[in-house]
């Protein structure tokens, strides 16, 4: 999914960086690749897993624990906001930090709140095509080979918020409210990814949407492998419980951020916002 098929076009490309002095010399956000992708259903697993460990452990109560990450999310974000180029350490921090918060949000909400999954799963979708809608309509494109300003770069942040949330939710509402367990929804969410990615490659869907729809569908998976692997086997789960999970898929992603950002592979050139649309 990382090959745009929107017809930007590279001379129209280096042209519009060359006339805005705003807009930033590296884009901000990491190439799509296999790396990716890993490292991303690994923040949404580990966004599951950590929200239960923090719930369980923390003893301040599900809401004061999802302001208190709520914070240190929008201090990562400013961190990230000050920098002018990508950094795979900063990026991923929020990326999994965004996890946390979505899956302590969706837990406040149905646990505390009585809100059904259906509910939460069907606003935070609305947001998110609002979310889309008010970025194409000020930008024109919802690429993220081209996060090169604030505004773009505050649409995309709040892309990946709800997309995460309405990952979040959807994963539980299919595999807990629909009673499908663990294996069968990683079976079927794995289908439909597949079935997205052919849907790009052989059948020419649209790049931006190939990747936007995969990665809603990536966050579910990734709530889906947290539950499965946390939760206990009466439960239907591997039982390693959550910090054990979190722990390892922590390490995982570590390990992954460092192999990747040392060569700088994953940096996203202004020249190739004219041939990447996701």
């Amino acid at each position: 999914m990382a090959h745009e098929t929107s017809g930007f076009t590279a001379a129209s490309s280096v042209e519009a960086a060359a006339s805005s002095g705003s807009r930033l010399r590296w884009n901000k956000a990491p190439e799509v690749t296999v790396y990716f992708w890993i490292i991303t259903v690994l923040c949404a697993t580990v966004g599951e897993t950590a929200a239960d460990l923090l719930e369980e452990k923390a003893g301040l109560g599900l809401t004061s624990v999802s302001v208190f990450i709520s914070a240190l999310l929008a201090i990562v974000l400013a961190v990230w906001v000050r920098t002018t180029a990508y950094r795979a350490g900063v990026y991923w921090l929020a990326v999994a930090l965004i996890s946390v918060v979505d899956t302590l949000v969706s837990n406040d909400l149905t646990g505390d709140m009585g809100v059904p999954l259906e509910t939460s799963t069907s606003v935070f979708a609305i947001v998110l095509v609002v979310v889309f809608v008010a970025w194409y309509w000020r930008e024109r494109t919802l690429s993220i080979h081209s996060i090169d300003t604030l505004g773009r770069e505050s649409f995309y942040w709040l892309a990946v918020l709800f997309t995460f949330a309405v990952g979040t939710t959807a994963g539980d509402l299919v595999s807990e409210r629909m009673d499908f367990g663990y294996w069968l929804s990683m079976l079927l969410l794995g289908l439909v990814i597949a079935a997205v990615a052919l849907a790009h490659f052989a059948l020419d869907l649209d790049a931006v949407w190939s990747f936007w729809i995969a990665y809603v569908l990536i966050h579910s998976l990734g709530a889906s492998v947290g539950g499965y692997l946390s939760q206990p086997n009466r439960d239907g789960g591997l039982g390693l419980g959550t910090a054990v999970t979190s722990a390892l898929f922590l390490s995982v992603i570590l390990g992954l951020v460092v192999y990747r950002a040392a060569p700088r592979e994953d940096v996203g050139h202004p020249q190739q916002t004219a041939r990447h649309a996701a």
